[in-house]
C-alpha cells in the first residue's frame, strides 16, 4: 500500500481541540525578507509544514544559515554571507514552490543576480507571473530568458517606480514590498492587497529599518532605505487552517475549538458561519486562547456568497465550506471571483453523493472579471445530501483538505490519495484528527 493514501472511516463528529500556528502564507514570504537583512533574524510559532522545509532549503543554497531556536516552532536566519546557486540545485527545490519569483527582488539588491526556474503550486488557475516580471523590470532588472529558465540581473540598480496592479494581487503585492523597501527612491503601489498578511509582512519589514506607509484606496507608499537589519516576529496565526478545521466541525456536526485562532483575522468568515447555522464562542486569552466551533444540532441554513479579495470572503475558505454547504437544507450559491479553475473538486464530491452544479455565469451580486470567458467559476449546492465514502484523489492544497472533511462527513470508509500535498500547509494534519476522535490509518 503506497504512504500517500490515508484510510478514512467517516461519519463520527469530531470533538476536542487542534492549535494553528504561523500563517504558512505569510511564515514562507517572512523567511524571503530575511534575505533582504545584513544582520540575523528570528522567528516564532513557524508551522512544520512541507512549504517551510522548502523554503528553508532554497534560503540555505543560496548561504543563508537557517537553524533551530531553542523554543519549538523557533527559526533563525544569519543572512550574512548570502551567494549564488546553482541552477539544477534550485530546480530540485522549486518543482512545488512559487517562492523563487519572490527572492528576485532580495537577490538582486544582495548579489546583484537572481535566477527563477519553471514554477510549481496547485494547478487551481495559471496564476501567471506577468505581474512580478513586468513589476521587476519596471524597477531596473533585466530579464534573460533561457531554455532552464529566467536570468536576472540588475546592471543600474534598482530604483523607485509608480505602479498600479490591474488586479489586487497577493502575490505581486509581495513582491513589489521586498523589491521596493531597498530601491533607491519611493515607491507607490496601487491596487494593492491589503490582506492580514500583507500587513504583516509589512510589519516585518519595519521592523528590519523599511518605511513604508498603508494608505486608503489601496495604495501603499515604500521609501527605499540603502540598508535593512534583520527582525524578531511572532507571525499572525493561520486564519486559512483554523476557517478549515471550523468547516469541518459544521459537516461532521462536531465541536472543534482552534486555539491560537484570532477574531480579527476571520470575521468575514465567523459571519458566513453564523449565517449558516454554526455556533462559535472566542476566548481572548492571550497566551491559551482560541475559537470554539461547533454544529448546534438541527438543519444548517443555505447561503449566497462570492469569494474576493480581503476584506472579502477569502477564496481559501470557500472549498473545506461547500463540504459543510451539502449539509444544509436547501440552495446554496457560491461565487468564485479570485481563481478562476478552483471548483474541479466538486466532481468527487458528487461521487460521494453531494449535488453540485457548476456554472460559467457569475452567479453573485455582480459580474466579475472571469464572466464570458467560458470558466465554470459559480457553484450550486443542493442539501442536504448524504454522503457516501469513496477512493478520492487530492488535486491540490485546500481542495484536499476539502476531500479530508468530506471523507470524515461521509458513512464507510474511504481511501484518499496524495494525502501528502495536505502536508504543505497543514502542520500534523494525521495526529491533529487523532485527536478529534477520527479514525485514520496509512
Amino acid at each position: 500500500m503506497s504512504d500517500d493514501v490515508l484510510i478514512v472511516s467517516g461519519g463520527s463528529p469530531l470533538k476536542g481541540e487542534v492549535r494553528v500556528r504561523g500563517a504558512k502564507n505569510l511564515v514562507s514570504k517572512a523567511m524571503v525578507a530575511t534575505v533582504l537583512g545584513e544582520s540575523p533574524s528570528r522567528m516564532y510559532d513557524v508551522p512544520r509544514i512541507r512549504d517551510v522545509e522548502i523554503v528553508r532549503g532554497l534560503l540555505e543554497l543560496h548561504g543563508v544559515k537557517v537553524t533551530n531556536g531553542d523554543l519549538d516552532g523557533e527559526l533563525r536566519f544569519d543572512p550574512s554571507n548570502v551567494e549564488r546557486a546553482g541552477i539544477d540545485e534550485i530546480n530540485v527545490h522549486a518543482g512545488s514552490s512559487r517562492i523563487p519569483i519572490l527572492l528576485c527582488g532580495p537577490l538582486l539588491h544582495r548579489l546583484g543576480h537572481a535566477f527563477i526556474p519553471d514554477l510549481g503550486g496547485c494547478h487551481i488557475g495559471p496564476r501567471p507571473i506577468d505581474y512580478h516580471l513586468e513589476a521587476l523590470r519596471r524597477f531596473g532588472a533585466v530579464v534573460d530568458k533561457t531554455p532552464e529558465g529566467l536570468h536576472l540581473s540588475a546592471p543600474d540598480g534598482l530604483h523607485g517606480i509608480k505602479y498600479e496592479l490591474d488586479y489586487p494581487s497577493v502575490g505581486a503585492t509581495e513582491q513589489i514590498l521586498l523589491t521596493a523597501v531597498r530601491a533607491e527612491g519611493v515607491t507607490e503601489l496601487s491596487n494593492a492587497a491589503v490582506e492580514p498578511e500583507i500587513i504583516d509582512l509589512i510589519c516585518i519589514l519595519q521592523k528590519m529599518g523599511a518605511i513604508i506607509k498603508v494608505h486608503t484606496n489601496r495604495v501603499i507608499e515604500i521609501q527605499g532605505v540603502p540598508r535593512l537589519g534583520g527582525f524578531s516576529h511572532r507571525p499572525i496565526p493561520d486564519r486559512i487552517e483554523a476557517a478549515s478545521w471550523a468547516s469541518a466541525a459544521l459537516a461532521t456536526r462536531g465541536d472543534i475549538t482552534v486555539k491560537g485562532a484570532r477574531q480579527a483575522d476571520m470575521t468575514t468568515y465567523l459571519n458566513v458561519f453564523r449565517s449558516i447555522g454554526g455556533e462559535f464562542e472566542i476566548d481572548d486569552n492571550p497566551v491559551d486562547g482560541g475559537i470554539r466551533f461547533w454544529h448546534p444540532g438541527g438543519d444548517l441554513r443555505p447561503v449566497a456568497l462570492e469569494t474576493d479579495v480581503h476584506p472579502g470572503f477569502m477564496t481559501d475558505w470557500q472549498q473545506p465550506l461547500v463540504v459543510a454547504l451539502t449539509q444544509a437544507n436547501g440552495l446554496s450559491v457560491v461565487h468564485e471571483t479570485v481563481y478562476e479553475k478552483r471548483f474541479g473538486y466538486t466532481s468527487a464530491l458528487n461521487q460521494m453523493g453531494a449535488h453540485i452544479q457548476v456554472f460559467q455565469d457569475c452567479l453573485g451580486g455582480t459580474p466579475c472579471r472571469f464572466g464570458r470567458m467560458g470558466f465554470r467559476h459559480s457553484a450550486v449546492i443542493a442539501g442536504p445530501a448524504k454522503l457516501h465514502a469513496t477512493d478520492l484523489v487530492i488535486p491540490d492544497l485546500r481542495a484536499g483538505f476539502s476531500h479530508l472533511i468530506a471523507a470524515l462527513a461521509a458513512e464507510g470508509t474511504s481511501r484518499v490519495h496524495g494525502v501528502d500535498l495536505i502536508n504543505r500547509g497543514y502542520e500534523d494534519f494525521e495526529a491533529k484528527l487523532a485527536g478529534l476522535g477520527a479514525t485514520v490509518s496509512r
